[in-house]
């Protein structure tokens, strides 16, 4: 064991007990009150971070409330560790207090234990025991803590804008080895308006999915007209539900006459929807085989043959990958309509190594076919970092050395903080096989978890300083 894991194990206690306090500060992000952006329970989180750090002997610096940081070094250039101290909602279902902070059987319970407080107060610890060891760095070390990361980072844009940017850095807000590739993400939105026109089945309204980056679990419409049967429609679903993880219900509606039609499908994230089953897709297949009046059965016909329950975008000629991140990735998310217009929106994962011109007039395109026009359209970016750069090759040799394990480079379909700031990746705090428990009841970090992601992170910062 190296000088620096030893003094961070005589740190331990504290180092617990300041990741316990922070838990107990319920930083979910609320209205802005005065000169607290992000709410009172935010603002509290960070002035704690910053007395933390204050006297722990960094220098401190609060940029308007909406982000800070602690520093230590010096020189001309700077790297830095990117964390969050706001947290989703608890939820229910807990075991423990989600503020309580408490320690059971080995593990620290609480909103914001894993993500991310943990591993950022702990960042803190890693960067106390070099500077209490008098390690030599040749650059800066500066913790920036994030406070609005689970609602639109809005904090660290603010840091971007106004901040110097580091050399080279890390946030511990997803999985180890270390995420080099992002894909690119485009969400975007849907019009179809309708000339109102009868038929023998008429569609009353449809509904489904909540947000566009999950694939829809549930979806129902309303429809009505003289050709329902429900003995030909549970024909009709039988088949479609063949060989899918689809069920459909069929119940009168409110109105008399009128039938609805439920869908239930399986979740699953937009970033892998090959793992969900889509209950929107699975309506569509159902209203496509209904004798809908004329424009309404070809627009869903058109959605059945163009999207179906494809993920990929193929049979909308979108279907690009490459060698780093492999396919795109496409989720219809949610859909929302009556007989006069109709409205959806889509999820698109699109590979490190390609641009959204790539694929997008295709799309658009091939959508205004059938009379859809683009309503809005939300663009990141992919983040790709090259194998080639010095700062992975540092990061891969401290995981390697600290776990014994291969530093592999992961590519993945999510977006993670590292998208947020230049020369930034994802590096820890969850270990290969550990249970994924972020923003769920009971959320945790096991003791020596936490440990072990400090000891990893103040060796990084000394690597990357030097």
């Amino acid at each position: 064991m190296n000088v620096l894991d030893k003094k961070i194990l005589e740190m331990k206690d504290e180092n617990i007990q300041a990741v316990r306090e922070s838990i107990m500060i319920k930083s979910v992000e609320s209205e802005k009150k005065g000169d607290m952006p992000f709410g009172e329970g935010v603002q509290k989180v960070l002035e704690n971070a910053l007395e933390l750090s204050k006297n722990l002997g960094f220098k401190t610096v609060n940029l308007d409330n909406m982000v800070g940081y602690a520093e230590y070094g010096e020189g001309d250039e700077m790297v830095a560790v990117l964390g969050h101290l706001d947290v989703v909602p608890e939820g229910d279902g807990w075991t423990y207090p989600p503020y309580g902070g408490e320690i059971h059987d080995g593990k620290l319970y609480g909103r914001g234990a894993l993500d991310d407080k943990g591993p950022t107060i702990g960042a803190l610890f890693a960067l106390k025991a070099i500077k209490d060891l008098g390690l030599p760095l040749k650059r800066r070390v500066r913790v920036i803590f994030g406070t609005n990361e689970e609602s639109g980072s809005r904090g660290v844009r603010h840091y971007v804008e106004r901040d110097e940017m580091p050399v080279a850095g890390f946030t511990p807000d997803a999985e180890y080895p270390i995420i080099n590739a992002e894909k690119g993400i485009i969400t975007c939105n849907f019009k179809r308006n309708f000339n109102r026109a009868s038929g023998k089945t008429n569609l009353v309204s449809i509904t489904g999915g909540t947000v566009s980056n999950v694939v829809p679990d549930y979806a129902e419409a309303i429809v009505y007209g003289d050709s329902l049967n429900k003995a030909d429609l549970v024909d009709k679903y039988t088949e479609i539900t063949k060989g899918r993880k689809l069920r459909f219900e069929l119940e009168d509606a409110d109105i008399p006459e009128h039938l609805k039609i439920k869908v239930f499908g399986v979740s699953a994230h937009g970033s892998t929807p090959h793992l969900g089953e889509n209950a929107i897709s699975g309506l569509i297949h159902f209203l496509s085989k209904l004798d809908l009046e004329e424009e309404m059965k070809k627009f869903m016909i058109f959605m059945k043959e163009n999207i179906g329950y494809e993920t990929d975008g193929k049979s909308l000629s979108i279907n690009i990958k490459d060698d780093v991140s492999g396919e795109l990735t496409f989720n219809l998310g949610t859909i929302k309509g009556n007989c006069d217009e109709i409205s959806f929106s889509i999820n698109i994962r699109y590979p490190v190594t390609k641009k959204d011109d790539d694929f997008m007039k295709t799309l658009t395109d091939k959508m205004s076919t059938v009379g859809l026009s683009v309503e809005h359209i939300d663009h990141a970016a992919p983040l790709y970092v090259s194998p080639e750069e010095e700062f992975i090759k540092k990061l891969q040799k401290v995981y390697t050395e600290k776990t014994g394990d291969e530093a592999k480079l992961l590519a993945i379909g999510g977006g993670t903080y590292a998208k947020s700031m230049k020369n930034i990746v994802a590096f820890g705090p969850t270990f290969p096989g550990e249970e994924g428990i972020i923003h769920k009841p009971d959320e945790y970090i096991t003791i020596d978890s936490l440990i072990k992601n400090v000891q990893i992170m103040a060796a990084a910062m000394y690597e990357l300083a030097n």
